[in-house]
């Protein structure tokens, strides 16, 4: 699952600390968000820490999703494509000519956790995947952003991440950023989202996969 969750980490960029809103205000904020909610647009600048070497990997790139569909395209000098479409997933991987193709499964749910987290998701939905604490109001990028622990309700989730942390942007509700620490390794991995368009008008035509001629197509067992 680790592949579904690939979103590597960006550093944190927060000034200050608040009291803000209590968690059942930021639930029912999330509700109302989630009604209107159809799409959205972002660069995303991505860290991957491995912290027994205290290594830093960091990448950027843009993002686009609408429902169910999600489509990341990762800059050089490691360029991939990740799209996400309905139950099928997709790793494009440019330098190597090659594609990844996974089909979801029973895995649904469980990847929605990951990939759309924020995205759409409702203060109930939340609470059904997640035991949820408040960390406080902090500005990242200059904006008020409640910060939200989330530890998995679900043993698979568990599995993979220990915790989950989200920043939300208190204008919009949309995620500024997402941090989600490995289970056992403690290894983590940041998410950090600007220049966020709520419900752009995005074609079909960006979440149809069509690679290059030539592209070696990879089905991975399991």
């Amino acid at each position: 699952m680790c592949v579904l969750a690939a979103a590597a980490l960006a550093p944190i960029r927060v000034t200050g600390q608040g009291r803000g809103p209590t968690v059942d205000e930021i639930l029912r904020q999330l509700d109302k968000s989630a009604k209107d909610f159809h799409s959205l647009s972002a660069d995303v600048e991505r860290t991957k820490v491995t912290v027994v070497v205290n290594d830093h990997s960091t990448e950027d790139g843009g993002l686009l999703v609408r429902g169910d569909k999600m489509l990341l395209k990762m800059n050089p000098p490691d360029s991939r494509v990740i799209l996400r479409n309905g139950d099928n997933i997709y790793v494009y991987t440019p330098g190597l000519k090659q594609v990844q193709e996974y089909n979801l499964g029973k895995n649904r749910d469980l990847a929605d956790e990951f990939l759309l987290l924020g995205f759409g998701t409702s203060g109930n939905e939340l609470q059904k995947g997640f035991d949820i604490k408040y960390a406080g109001e902090q500005t990242i990028d200059g904006r008020k952003s409640a910060e939200l622990d989330l530890t998995p309700k679900s043993p698979a989730v568990l599995k993979q991440f220990s915790k989950i942390q989200i920043w939300l942007d208190e204008a919009t509700w949309l995620p500024d950023q997402q941090q989600f620490t490995e289970t056992g390794s403690g290894d983590y991995l940041t998410v950090l989202y600007t220049k966020v368009v709520r419900n752009p008008n995005i074609p079909d035509s960006e979440f149809k996969p069509h690679w290059p001629k030539g592209t070696e197509k990879i089905k991975p067992q399991g």
